[in-house]
């Protein structure tokens, strides 16, 4: 594993919390190594704000209240950088929400995240979700 680098998606989030979800083992492994090979994990405040939301609704309340803890710890200990979605990020999603107007069913959260990606040349994302390979300059989806 040679990527420093890894952008979480809320499926990642969600499938790391969760043990009901299929791939929780596969997910929670891969990201275990690249934690321990000293790999740095970014996420956006739209990604988390969609996270808290799945969290809370999917888990018991203490589970997801630990969830959260552990997404602020990790921000606190700098091993996860949280991105802010501002105005220009904002413009540039909506540029590229018009440049792929072909793939009407790609969130607006995740074009956000693209434009994260791209600034901070991040490759990889931990995601189920396939929209992202279909966006230049293809991101590579993970575990």
């Amino acid at each position: 594993m040679n990527n420093t680098k890894i952008f979480i998606d809320t499926w990642g989030w969600l499938t790391l919390r969760d043990r009901e979800e299929a791939q929780h083992d596969i997910v929670r492994a891969y990201y275990q190594e690249f934690r321990n090979n000293g790999g740095i994990s970014y996420t956006t405040d739209y990604v988390l704000d969609e996270t808290i939301t799945m969290l809370f609704r999917r888990l018991p309340f203490q589970k997801a209240r630990e969830s959260l803890e552990k997404i602020h710890e990790a921000i606190e200990t700098g091993y996860l950088i949280l991105e802010r979605i501002y105005p220009e990020r904002f413009r540039k999603a909506e540029g590229l929400r018009l440049r792929y107007h072909d793939k009407p069913r790609i969130s607006f959260t995740d074009l956000t995240s693209a434009v994260v990606m791209i600034e901070k040349d991040i490759d990889t994302i931990l995601t189920e979700d396939e929209h992202f390979t279909y966006l230049e300059p293809g991101f590579q989806r993970v575990p």
